[in-house]
């Protein structure tokens, strides 16, 4: 638990994602496999206040994106959400926008790494929510489609124009967020979408083996870890080398800092405490 929680309680039951706990894994699943994971008002809203809950909670170690039935995510949906944004004014139109990019930073921001264990479509949203992720477990038969555009939007949504070219590239991401043309999974994993590739209708399982591996790892080198890929996205060298040496320095006073010395001495396996 965080040494300062506020004085809400934990939500026991969220009603658009379905969230299981494990020894420190927390998976969240869409569920609206009738509509292939289709998201709501209500889901994003969910999983924006899930994801803080969790970081101030602490206690999770990883977290893991899926969905149910045959797909990831296949975006907003068209009847409750494109529908709906239609009678919507500038101003209720402003505050869906920041709710959904506040999904993505909270999930870039997050303290323990998130998986996405992608099978099927992922589009739209669903897309860029897995890019969002610090890992993409991607089957075969797996499709991303950035479709902004398709829909007569800027493909520059909820992040993807930050995040997409620092995965793929400029001419890559300028290609999938300007056409919103399906790639699949071989494609994915060429221009460097895909963390790594599972066999048909093993996702799931590969995610959870690699969130187990994180929540079994030292917790605080991982937060750091991703903290700082973060944050020197945009920083010179001379600035980003200089927070590596600070973070190092705090590191280096960490129990698990020690543990692994006092493993190394005894020729055993540490126990890292995350902290």
């Amino acid at each position: 638990m965080s040494p300062y929680p506020s004085s809400a309680s934990p939500t026991g039951h969220w009603r658009h994602l379905r969230v299981d706990r494990a020894e420190g894994v927390v998976t969240v699943t869409f569920d609206r496999p009738e509509r292939l994971n289709a998201l709501t008002f209500g889901a994003y809203a969910d999983l924006r206040d899930l994801l803080a809950e969790l970081a101030r909670e602490g206690g999770t170690r990883a977290l893991v994106l899926g969905g149910a039935g045959r797909g990831f995510c296949s975006g907003g949906d068209v009847d409750e959400i494109i529908g709906a944004t239609l009678a919507m004014g500038t101003g209720e139109l402003l505050e869906f926008n920041r709710m959904t990019g506040q999904v993505v930073r909270a999930i870039r921001e997050a303290p323990f790494p998130v998986i996405a264990a992608v099978h099927g479509v992922a589009a739209g949203a669903g897309a860029v929510l897995a890019l969002a992720a610090d890992f993409r477990i991607v089957e075969p038969s797996a499709r991303f489609a950035f479709l902004f555009t398709r829909v007569g939007l800027s493909g520059a949504d909820m992040g993807a124009a930050y995040l997409l070219p620092r995965l793929v590239g400029l001419g890559h991401a300028t290609r999938l967020l300007m056409l919103g043309d399906s790639v699949d999974a071989a494609e994915a994993e060429r221009i460097g979408l895909v963390s790594q590739p599972a066999l048909e209708g093993g996702a799931d399982e590969t995610a959870a083996a690699l969130a187990r591996r994180l929540a079994a790892g030292p917790a605080l080198a991982h937060q750091q870890t991703k903290a700082l890929l973060t944050a020197e996205l945009d920083m010179p060298l001379g600035a980003a080398v200089e927070m590596d040496a600070a973070a190092q320095a705090l590191l280096m006073t960490s129990g698990d800092y020690a543990e692994f010395h006092a493993a190394f001495t005894a020729k055993r396996e540490p126990t890292w405490e995350g902290h």
